[in-house]
């Protein structure tokens, strides 16, 4: 492809994701359905219902059925099999008992998709194989500001709307490790643009990778109530979740600094 016809292709792509995201309700019955879980046992958002009324309009704008709980008897084999993606919206602690994780870990064996959310990063601390389904455990935050995200991956689909930078506020998560090596990071964090990060020139805030038969998407994002109310984070949100669903390809393979 020649560097003419680059800037008219990004152009297009992102036409498409935020047509996605404004289009009319769609006809027919939904292609598919996703669980959107929400349950705390620590801190809790109050961005959470505007959270789970985003997802919704999304589905009715994009053609996919959501169910919102925060029970974790949703998560026995039978009823996850309904769901083409589980999201974790603004969860935090210690949210589904020993058999259903064992159910939820069986569910993404078989190729389901995950979607983390925000503080879906301060949760199950205690369970391995959600620490690398997640990819890295939330450590601490500055307080709510603007920053400058750096986009590292246009190609995919929760990032193909955007330009080679974000500006945007939110609150701004540092993390345990870095997740670079084992998963594809799409958007990082310009340390210099904003106060009190800790994580220093590399420091990853949404990423994607395939997972022991699954997949999953995670966006550090998403703590404001004003965040579900953006189009561009709308569009981050439906690109990431079709991903996890399974519903568009992306290159989500590990590509280390």
């Amino acid at each position: 492809m020649t560097d003419v016809l680059r800037p008219a292709v990004g152009v297009a792509v992102a036409a498409l994701v935020l047509a996605a995201c404004r289009s009319a309700p769609s006809a027919g019955p939904p292609a598919y359905e996703i669980l959107v879980f929400s349950k705390t046992t620590g801190y809790r958002h109050e961005s959470i219902p505007a959270g789970v009324r985003a997802f919704r309009e999304l589905g009715a704008a994009n053609g996919f059925a959501v169910t919102a709980t925060e029970d974790g008897a949703a998560f026995t084999p039978e009823n996850l099999g309904r769901y083409a993606a589980v999201v974790f919206l603004n969860t935090t602690g210690d949210v589904l008992d020993p058999t259903q994780r064992k159910a939820f870990e069986a569910y993404i064996r078989r190729g389901g998709g995950f979607v983390g959310v925000h503080s879906a990063a301060d949760t199950e601390y205690r369970w391995p194989f959600y620490g690398g389904l997640i990819g890295a455990y939330f450590a601490g935050h500055p307080a709510i500001q603007r920053a400058t995200l750096r986009v590292e991956d246009r190609g995919n689909p929760a990032t193909a709307h955007l330009g080679e930078t974000w500006v945007r506020t939110d609150e701004w998560y540092d993390y345990r490790s870095n997740p670079r090596p084992a998963v594809r990071v799409l958007l990082s964090l310009v340390e210099p643009s904003y106060s009190g990060g800790r994580m220093g020139a590399d420091h990853p805030i949404a990423w994607c990778h395939p997972y022991r038969g699954g997949r999953s998407f995670y966006t550090g994002g998403g703590h404001t109530t004003g965040s579900y109310a953006e189009p561009d984070f709308r569009a981050h949100l439906l690109g990431g979740l079709r991903y996890a669903a399974g519903r568009v390809a992306a290159d989500c393979a590990p590509q280390p600094a």
